[in-house]
């Protein structure tokens, strides 16, 4: 009886094998990134301004901004959204700015055009801006549908980290329904976490998928952390760029209030049937002010907005949209500790 044997060697030289495996996925990766660079880089900008307000400098420093060059400028990037020059930014990066400068390239190797940009608007609560430039032959971006996308796709962000102009970097998304806290106090919802490297001056560059459509706009890391980035998602910062195309700023509702968190008793919570262990109690009452709130009074406790349950600020936040602008609303509040509703009708914040 005849017996073979058949060792690791063999197998491994065989063709068809691992390492034949490997190579082939390591190009089919690097062929994906390479094809994405070529299509998105035309549609990445370089942005500087000058001129920024003392004040506006002020408050970057404090709040660690690390976008800024000398005292009154600083760099960043951004993404032609429109063949008519229309570009979405971070708010940070233009806030303040007396002049703004953007540098495009037909070609990530090719020298770059300068243009001047008007700004067009900016939205702090979501830190995105939209400004304009005025050439021709410009090349616009497609954005995704933020709602499809998946933690471990591919993330590729494109942009200009410490001025080094259409620098790449690749990653995947790390976790998906991130929250961050905005320089006008309220939440960005819809976050994108990844592990994609940014740096200063990546701030408004797009994050990419496979396909070279804008899955986010680059916004924030944290710097003492490794492979924290995030990304305003590219749902939100299309409906934000829209609004503020159009009328310059995002309409929002205003109550007139001043509220702080507060925690209800186990007692109160069952008694009223609250589903929320916390509310948000009146701490004082604009009045005659932009919004009709003479219903309400210093102490209610707040539970209750337009028959959604409210716990915190950034609930009432996220529901006084431009929609509510004007209309009478109902609001349930806790008053001598018993649920009573009652009716406000919320002004626009400016």
């Amino acid at each position: 009886m005849e017996t073979n044997f058949v060792t690791f060697a063999e197998q491994a030289s065989q063709p068809g094998g691992r390492a034949d495996q490997d190579s082939v996925l390591l190009d089919s990766y690097s062929n994906t990134v390479v094809t994405v660079a070529k299509k998105v880089s035309p549609s990445v900008v370089q942005i500087k301004v000058s001129g920024r307000a003392t004040n506006q400098t002020e408050i970057d420093l404090k709040r660690g901004r690390s976008d800024r060059g000398n005292s009154d400028g600083g760099t960043g990037s951004g993404f032609i959204i429109s063949t008519d020059g229309y570009i979405i930014t971070n708010n940070h990066v233009v806030a303040g700015a007396g002049k703004i400068e953007v540098a495009v390239a037909a070609r990530a190797d090719e020298p770059s055009r300068d243009y001047e940009a008007t700004l067009i608007g900016r939205d702090p609560a979501t830190d995105i801006a939209v400004i304009k430039i005025y050439a021709d032959g410009l090349k616009a971006i497609r954005f995704a549908d933020s709602k499809q996308v998946q933690v471990g796709q591919i993330a590729i962000a494109i942009g200009n980290p410490y001025g080094f102009q259409y620098s790449l970097t690749a990653g995947v998304v790390s976790a998906l329904g991130r929250t961050l806290r905005s320089e006008s106090g309220r939440l960005i919802d819809d976050v994108i976490q990844t592990d994609a490297a940014l740096n200063p001056g990546n701030s408004g560059g797009p994050l990419v998928d496979a396909n070279g459509d804008v899955i986010g706009v680059n916004t924030a890391v944290i710097l003492p952390a490794q492979g924290l980035c995030f990304a305003v998602s590219s749902n939100l910062a299309a409906f934000v760029a829209g609004k503020l195309i159009m009328h310059g700023r995002v309409r929002r509702g205003y109550l007139g209030i001043a509220g702080q968190l507060i925690n209800l008793t186990e007692r109160i919570k069952l008694y009223n049937q609250l589903t929320t262990k916390t509310g948000v109690i009146v701490a004082s009452v604009e009045v005659d002010g932009v919004a009709g709130n003479s219903q309400l009074r210093q102490g209610d406790i707040i539970v209750g907005f337009d028959g959604q349950p409210i716990a915190t600020m950034d609930d009432l936040h996220r529901l006084l949209t431009d929609q509510t602008i004007g209309k009478r609303i109902p609001v349930s509040v806790l008053r001598e500790n018993r649920q009573i509703s009652l009716y406000v009708i919320p002004g626009e914040l400016n």
